[in-house]
């Protein structure tokens, strides 16, 4: 009876083997890998089924004569009469070089060679996209009777005159000039008055500082998420489809001024907890006195940082009404790092500056606001667009900006972002994920509100570039999801003629 019972248990054992292997098979991870990919294509099909329904329902709308304000709703665009072919092949090889060479380069250059890279490929990228239409389209936006160097002939006689009237005299002024604050128009001016006569000048200042915000943004990924992702953002930071319109739109260089002011608050701040850090651990091993002289040229340049990175944010409201949203990633900045008392005050500082020069020389900020959506309401421009087909339209133009990549890579970041709530910490993704989160709430907001209906193309690439931010959480080198950008932005450029 023992032997048998001792039989009995040991083929029972035997038996019971298999069956917890297939309980816990070895291919486990694969199908968890499998199942975690599972929601990002799922936001690529929402992504492509959002854009084709958006222009699809644009395409019914003008036919049945409800939105005749563009011809190609919701971009403010129409269809090319014969589709770009052999001139985008300067595109189509830079496209090949970058995605062949940006991942191994972001991987292993050194970081100080990766801003000036990540600059220099985004300015190719979108030069070689504006020069599918000649040289002379990398100007020719700025020539139209509507911009801004159509008004400058009324600032030329007394800028400060002109700034002091400028509420007032706001109807009398080409579109572009009074649907914003002066100060794009006064930049204008200024490089005017330089002696940059024109508007191939002033194209190439819009291209030199918008292509430039690739930079800015990877040395803010690197303050907060570490080099590693921020390794992984430069290829498509510098490959990004919001190219398209980067080129000769003057959003392009609201977008680098709120680049680098939060790139200079990310370095402050960054600075200001290292030194935190450095110093008590300095003063735990050899005492408070040797902590300081380690720790002072840090402690001297983070306020430096904070204060001209405020100017530079502190400008923004001057540049365009719409980018009060934008705050969001600058506040995301603060809440992920949370600097020492010195740079907050450096950085309230410096955002004052702008204000306060701007009232003291005339020109009252609320009183702009006020009579900009005086003459938006009564023209018979944007304001006379659908509510209700916008508000769900320029989500898929926005869908256009970032590319495919970014949906792929939004559903991580969803999960990065809600883990690090959680946690009240997260690893270095979510911090990346976070600052395409805040620019995402910002476009929400703008978007919620009806002020941007249509033309988004160019009103949200200051947000855009931010939420590309996110195909970081792409793993390394993703030279396909990098080639679906340029395809993107290739096929837009060829398809669609856009006045920016």
């Amino acid at each position: 009876m023992t032997a048998t019972g001792t039989r009995g248990r040991a083929g029972a054992g035997r038996r019971a083997r298999p069956q917890a292997r297939r309980r816990a098979p070895r291919w486990t991870p694969r199908r968890a890998r499998r199942r975690a990919r599972r929601p990002g294509w799922a936001a690529v099909a929402v992504w492509a089924a959002g854009i084709a329904a958006a222009f699809a329902a644009g395409w019914y709308l003008r036919r049945a004569g409800l939105a005749t304000e563009d011809r190609l709703p919701p971009l403010h665009a129409r269809a090319r009469e014969r589709p770009l072919t052999w001139e985008m092949l300067p595109a189509a090889a830079v496209a090949a070089a970058a995605v062949a060479a940006l991942p191994t380069l972001a991987a292993r250059l050194r970081w100080r060679a990766l801003p000036p890279l990540a600059w220099a490929a985004s300015a190719a990228w979108t030069v070689a996209l504006a020069a599918g239409d000649g040289w002379d389209a990398l100007k020719a936006p700025l020539d139209a009777p509507t911009e801004y160097p159509a008004g400058l002939a009324q600032v030329r006689p007394d800028p400060l005159e002109w700034l002091r009237t400028f509420t007032e005299r706001l109807g009398g002024y080409t579109t572009h000039v009074r649907g914003h604050p002066p100060l794009p128009t006064l930049l204008l001016w200024a490089l005017e008055k330089a002696g940059l006569h024109g508007t191939g000048w002033a194209a190439a200042l819009i291209i030199a500082a918008g292509t430039s915000a690739a930079a800015a943004i990877a040395v803010t990924v690197r303050c907060l998420a570490g080099e590693r992702t921020a390794r992984a953002a430069v290829p498509f930071l510098a490959l990004a489809p919001a190219a398209v319109w980067i080129a000769t739109a003057m959003d392009a260089f609201f977008l680098a001024v709120g680049a680098w002011g939060t790139a200079l608050l990310a370095l402050a701040a960054h600075r200001s907890t290292a030194r935190r850090r450095t110093s008590r651990h300095t003063a735990r091993r050899a005492g408070a006195r040797s902590a300081a002289p380690a720790a002072a040229p840090a402690a001297a340049l983070a306020p430096v940082l904070a204060a001209v990175g405020g100017v530079l944010l502190g400008c923004l409201p001057y540049l365009s009404y719409g980018l009060l949203p934008l705050f969001a990633v600058p506040l995301a900045v603060l809440l992920l790092t949370r600097p020492g008392a010195g740079v907050l005050a450096a950085l309230g500082a410096g955002l004052a500056a702008a204000p306060a020069a701007f009232t003291l020389l005339g020109f009252w900020w609320p009183d702009g606001v006020a009579a900009t959506l005086d003459t938006y309401l009564v023209s018979r421009g944007s304001a006379q667009r659908s509510y209700a087909y916008f508000v769900f339209a320029n989500l898929a133009v926005l869908g256009l900006l970032t590319g495919p990549a970014t949906a792929r890579a939004l559903p991580g970041a969803v999960r990065a972002v809600r883990g690090a709530i959680r946690a009240r910490a997260g690893p270095p993704p979510a911090a990346a994920a976070s600052l395409a989160a805040a620019a995402l709430i910002g476009v929400l907001v703008l978007d919620a509100s009806g002020v941007t209906r249509g033309e988004v193309e160019r009103i949200w690439t200051p947000f855009a570039l931010w939420a590309v931010a996110a195909a970081a959480l792409l793993r390394p080198p993703a030279r396909a999801w990098l080639a679906a950008q340029a395809a993107t932005a290739i096929a837009v450029q060829a398809l669609v003629l856009s006045p920016w």
